[in-house]
């Protein structure tokens, strides 16, 4: 068995996780203190992703990063690296679809955030950077953990954004998802079932970690 759409599918996920674990805390700390109306207006557009089908994110990231685009020329001619059709392609892809399960879970735990915490931080002369990595991000850790759970496993689950900007080609750009859909094209069900089984215990495992993440909050809070 071929265990390189399982390895491509956690190197995948992992990145995105990292970078939608920090720009989700960004972004999630920011909208937190602005006023409601553009709170609302930006909390629509950043969790857009999150309704829209995968093939439309997928649409629109080749509209953007294809070859023949401005950007995707761009980096092609300058860098001489290709956005589409490549294993890191798909890094563009979960990032997008995993940010709105981190962000909106970042933003509940800022909003759920006693103020008055952060203030006592401020009276003994510590900086906003300070009260922010010692005082909120520690009180909202399980949140946050919670967060980057979910979106991890949405990022290793992602197949229709995935499909369309990386492709499927073995050893190269295959996940387990395009790995699943191409075996059950080619009539082999037994091999389709075996990464249907492998993502299944995957995905189950760290769902069981985010109810235990859960429980422990909720113990925490008695």
């Amino acid at each position: 068995m071929d265990w390189y759409p399982l390895c491509n599918s956690l190197r995948i996920a992992a990145i995105s996780t990292a970078a939608v674990f920090f720009l989700g805390i960004l972004a999630a700390h920011w909208t937190a203190k602005l006023p409601p109306v553009l709170k609302g207006i930006l909390d629509v557009a950043l969790t857009l992703p999150m309704v829209l089908p995968p093939t439309v994110v997928g649409w629109l990231l080749l509209m953007l990063l294809g070859p023949k685009r401005p950007l995707g020329a761009w980096a092609q001619s300058v860098f001489g690296v290709r956005l589409v059709m490549t294993w890191w392609s798909a890094v563009f892809a979960t990032a997008v679809v995993a940010f709105p399960l981190m962000y909106r879970t970042a933003r509940g735990a800022f909003e759920s955030f006693d103020q008055s915490l952060a203030d006592a931080g401020r009276t003994l002369g510590r900086s906003n950077i300070w009260v922010f990595w010692r005082v909120q991000m520690p009180v909202c850790r399980q949140g946050i953990l919670a967060g980057t759970v979910l979106s991890f496993a949405r990022a290793l689950g992602e197949y229709g954004a995935t499909s369309m900007i990386a492709g499927y080609t073995p050893g190269r750009t295959a996940t387990i998802s395009t790995t699943v859909y191409q075996l059950w094209r080619t009539g082999d069900d037994a091999g389709a079932l075996r990464w249907v089984l492998v993502n299944a215990a995957i995905s189950a495992a760290f769902l069981l970690a985010v109810n235990l993440l859960e429980r422990r909050q909720r113990g925490g809070g008695r």
